[in-house]
């Protein structure tokens, strides 16, 4: 019962916190929102997805790639916590109390998970302003999909957010790994459009599967969705791999991480 209170209260703080800073829904939410506003009308004269139906616009192409923009975005944000909480001497305190080391992954990553999941959810209601309808199917699903992208992204900034000393170190870490990630994984374009060797690059990152698997869910035809695209079942089992992946990666950094 201590354990899952612990959990609990370490989730709950999470989103106390970015009550109390209504600052950076603004910032993580507009930034997403401007860059496809500004890129998709300059190049939607000119964008061309392979097998795509002739009426779809890179407006409504760039779409789903925002939204996996927005929630990387809320999802990093969310795990700097983890540098202020050590600097104010709050981790130390958690860390020599009488829970589990998962819990306080699990408190960490649940809270910003939730976080993204929810300012991801709330872009993701103006999709029918870029073209695509929703139904209470694709939405379900879509929300779906942002969930297990949630998890897997906060799980990755966590584990980098544990080994980096400082905030200005791991803004650099996290712009070096997760940006290219994000231009590569079919966001601004599709796979079948990339050279040989790219599209084999963009097949193995993962956040691809998670892009291939929000179009898919908004997009009940695969063929409207643009471009050659992965399975819908085979993206989500890399996706929530990689999310699996991401938490055993906490739970072993924790292990061994300064007390």
């Amino acid at each position: 019962m201590s354990d899952l209170l612990a959990g609990y209260t370490l989730w709950q703080r999470e989103l106390v916190r970015f009550l109390r800073q209504p600052s950076r829904l603004g910032s993580a939410i507009a930034t997403p929102l401007l860059f496809w506003a500004f890129l998709g009308s300059g190049l939607s004269a000119s964008f061309r997805a392979p097998g795509a139906p002739p009426g779809l616009d890179y407006l409504e192409y760039l779409f789903p790639g925002t939204v996996v923009l927005l929630v990387l975005f809320a999802s990093i944000f969310s795990t700097i916590s983890v540098i202020e909480d050590r600097t104010e001497g709050f981790l130390q305190g958690v860390l020599v109390a009488p829970v589990a080391r998962g819990v306080v992954v699990a408190g960490k990553v649940l809270g910003g998970a939730t976080l993204a999941w929810l300012q991801g959810t709330l872009v993701l209601a103006v999709a029918p302003l870029a073209g695509i309808p929703l139904t209470w199917r694709t939405a379900l699903a879509a929300t779906g999909v942002l969930a297990l992208l949630s998890l897997a992204l906060t799980g990755l900034g966590f584990v980098f957010a544990w080994r980096v000393e400082s905030v200005q170190g791991f803004h650099a870490v996290m712009n070096l790994l997760l940006m290219p990630l994000w231009l590569l994984s079919g966001a601004l374009f599709p796979l079948g459009g990339a050279p040989g060797w790219l599209e084999w690059v963009m097949r193995l990152n993962p956040l691809t599967y998670g892009v291939a698997a929000l179009r898919l869910a908004l997009y009940p035809d695969p063929t409207a969705a643009g471009g050659s695209l992965p399975p819908l079942g085979v993206s989500l089992a890399i996706l929530g791999a990689a999310a699996a992946a991401a938490f055993i990666a906490g739970l072993a950094t924790v292990g061994r991480g300064r007390r």
